[in-house]
This record gives C-alpha cells, structure tokens and sequence, in this order.
C-alpha cells in the first residue's frame, strides 16, 4: 500500500457504511473500530469514532465527527465495472435504501458517499474525446443517469 489514502468524515454513520462496502465491493473488510474517549466534540464517548475500512485493497479512513463538514459529489469512488450486469448490480445496490441516482453514471449511497458507477468500456469508447463516435458516445452518456453500455456502443458507431 502507498502512503496516500482517503479519509471521510460522518456525522455519525462511519461504522454503518464501512460494514455496508465490506459486503458489497469485493476484497473489502473493516479493519478496525477505534471507540470514543470520553471529551470528543459532538461523539459519545464508546462510539464508533475512527474506522478503518480495506476497500478493493486500499486503506480508507472514516471518522464518525458530528455534522461539521459534509460528503458531496466532489469526491466520489469509481467501480469499474466489467459489463452491464455489474453495472445493474452496483448500481442498484449502492442507491437502495435511501441513496439517489445521479447523472452520467454517478450516485450517493445512503451514507452521503458518491460513486460513479462506470463500464470499462467507456475508454475505449471516448478515446481521446475528439472522434464523431467519441463525442456522440458522450453525448449520450450525459442524458443518462446509470450508464447503458450497448445504447453508449451504438451511439458511438452511429
């Protein structure tokens, strides 16, 4: 692992989110869950306070730190995913309960945690963004919200 890794900050539901990615993105585990000392602003003292998560391989930090700051689509995760049937699959998991679908194949889960949520195929598709099909396969993909592979594919062959 490198040295560099994400950190998120939740008002309260760190540990609810970390268990929730162990399930659903595979080679993810929680770590560790470090409990609250007793002085910690806006956290009761033995709650979940720091959470370490292994997401698809990579150390993410999660702090349960009351409503300060807030989760917004400025950063966000990407699932690469390898056909439309994992994109159907993340998509559909990530959104449940709660979450809210977005444009262009991006989404926030339930917890305020963006993703975006792509086809593999999408750098073939856009290459340098300069050729006809490049730029209709773009255009495309902006009037949509969960990406379609085949209406992308046709859109750039059109």
């Amino acid at each position: 692992m490198g040295i560099v890794r994400p950190h998120l900050w939740f008002a309260q539901d760190a540990e609810k989110a970390a268990e929730f990615y162990a399930r659903v993105i595979p080679n993810s585990r929680v770590t560790n869950v470090v409990t609250a000392p007793a002085g910690i602003p806006d956290v009761t003292e033995g709650d979940p306070f720091i959470v370490t998560l292994e997401l698809d391989g990579m150390r993410v930090d999660m702090i349960n730190a009351g409503s300060a700051f807030q989760l917004d689509e400025a950063f966000s995760f990407i699932v690469d995913c390898e056909d439309q049937a994992q994109v159907d699959h993340y998509w559909e998991t990530l959104t449940a309960d709660g979450g809210k679908p977005g444009q262009c194949g991006w989404l926030t889960d339930r917890f305020g945690v963006s993703w975006q949520v792509v086809p593999k195929q999408l750098e073939t598709l856009f290459g340098d963004y300069t050729s006809e099909g490049s730029k209709k396969a773009l255009a495309a993909m902006f009037a949509m919200g969960k990406l379609d592979i085949a209406a992308l594919e046709a859109a750039a062959a059109s």
